[in-house]
C-alpha cells in the first residue's frame, strides 16, 4: 500500500512520518502524476488559500477530484477547509464533501489548545489528544456526512463521507497513531 500526502504546503512532513512508522509507504504528491498507484491520500493541516491556489497552478484541482471519487482521502485542519463544498468565502477549494465549514473558528494561534476526543470508530478505549491550531470547525453536515467526533460543547470536529474523513485538529502532531491507522484501513477497504 502507498499513501500520497499533498506536499505543496503545511504539515506534510509530519503525516509521512506518521505512515512511515505505520509501515507504509508514503508519497509527496505535487503533480497529477503523483496520483499514481495510491491507495490514498492526505491532504495536511497549512494555510487554505495558499493550498487551494498551488492547486490551481500546478493543475491539480480535476486530477484530485478524479482521485478522490474512487480513493479514500483524509483532509486534517486546511485540508479539511480545502475538502468542503462551503467555507462562506470565496478561495479555491476542492469542494468534494457535503460539509460546511468556519476556518479559524477556535482563533488566532495563541488560541491554540490540545484536549482529548472520542472518536467514534477509532481503536483503543483512551481518548485521543487532539491538537487544534487555527482550526476550523465544522458548522453542518449534509446527509450522508457522519459526524464522527465532537467537543463537550457539541462543536464538530471530526467527520466520514464515504471514503472520506476530515478533522478540524492535527493528529500527526500527536504521537498517537491511531487516527492514521483509522485512514489506512479506509484506504484498504477501498482498494479490496
Amino acid at each position: 500500500m502507498k499513501i500520497g500526502v499533498l506536499a505543496l504546503q503545511g504539515a506534510f512532513h509530519e503525516h509521512i512520518k506518521m505512515l512511515n512508522q505505520l509501515g507504509v509507504e508514503a508519497v509527496e504528491v505535487r503533480l497529477p502524476a503523483d496520483l499514481d498507484g495510491l491507495s490514498g491520500l492526505i491532504i495536511p493541516g497549512g494555510e487554505s488559500t495558499t493550498i487551494g491556489k498551488l492547486a490551481v497552478i500546478y493543475k491539480l484541482m480535476e486530477p484530485l477530484r478524479a482521485f478522490a471519487a474512487k480513493k479514500a482521502v483524509w483532509g486534517t485542519c486546511a485540508g479539511m477547509i480545502f475538502m468542503a463544498k462551503d467555507i462562506g468565502i470565496d478561495q479555491p477549494l476542492l469542494g468534494i464533501m457535503d460539509i460546511i465549514v468556519e476556518r479559524n473558528a477556535f482563533g488566532r494561534q495563541v488560541d491554540s489548545f490540545e484536549t482529548a476526543l472520542n472518536i467514534d470508530g477509532l481503536s483503543g478505549d483512551k481518548p485521543f489528544p487532539a491538537i487544534f491550531i487555527r482550526a476550523p470547525r465544522l458548522v453542518e453536515a449534509q446527509a450522508g456526512t457522519q459526524i464522527i467526533s465532537t467537543l463537550e460543547d457539541g462543536t464538530a470536529v471530526a467527520a466520514k463521507q464515504g471514503n472520506w474523513l476530515v478533522t478540524s485538529f492535527h493528529p500527526e502532531l500527536t504521537g498517537d497513531d491511531r487516527m492514521h491507522q483509522m485512514f489506512i484501513d479506509m484506504a484498504q477497504a477501498m482498494n479490496e
